[in-house]
Parts: C-alpha cells; structure tokens; sequence
C-alpha cells in the first residue's frame, strides 16, 4: 500500500456512500491493525487506511480531497494511472 489514493486504500468507488466508506475502513483496520497483522507494514498500512477514512469521512475534507484527485488525474494521467495498477498489482501479488 504505496498510493495515496484513499479511495484505493480502503477498496472502494469514488461514490462510496458514508456506509460503504464506514464498513470498508473497519474491515481494513481490522485486517491491518499490528495486534492483528504481524506484517512489517502493518503499522503503516493501519496509519494510512486511518488517514483514508479521516479525509473521506469529513464532507469538507472529502470534498477537497476530491477536487484536488479530480486535478492530478488530468494533470499526469499516465503517472497516476501507473500509481493506481502499480498499487492495484501489488496487492494482487501480495
């Protein structure tokens, strides 16, 4: 889990209702939480599916967030769609 793409972090679309956000963070901190995952990168993968469901959680932060996505894909399309099958192929491999 490299990107920083919060709505690839918690593995859902970019219209994901609030429960749909609220039910995927819980099964990712469950699944990353380093009491739960001795992994290396647990600490790291928890922190940043945190910080996923705290941007995507907040409407204005959320809003924000989106905006500022909205620009860098049509900014660097092909470096951000390199980020998002790199991240993709990672976790498939994984």
């Amino acid at each position: 889990m490299h990107t920083k793409d919060h709505y690839l972090i918690l593995g859902i679309a970019p219209n994901a209702s609030m429960v749909e956000i609220r039910k995927a963070y819980r099964q990712k901190a469950a699944e990353f939480h380093p009491d739960r995952n001795d992994s290396e990168f647990a600490a790291q993968n928890f922190h940043a599916v945190k910080e996923a469901y705290d941007v995507l959680s907040d409407d204005a932060a959320r809003a924000a967030y989106d905006e500022n996505r909205r620009r860098n894909l049509l900014d660097s399309p092909l470096e951000t769609a390199a980020e998002i099958w790199k991240a993709y192929l990672s976790g498939v491999l994984q």
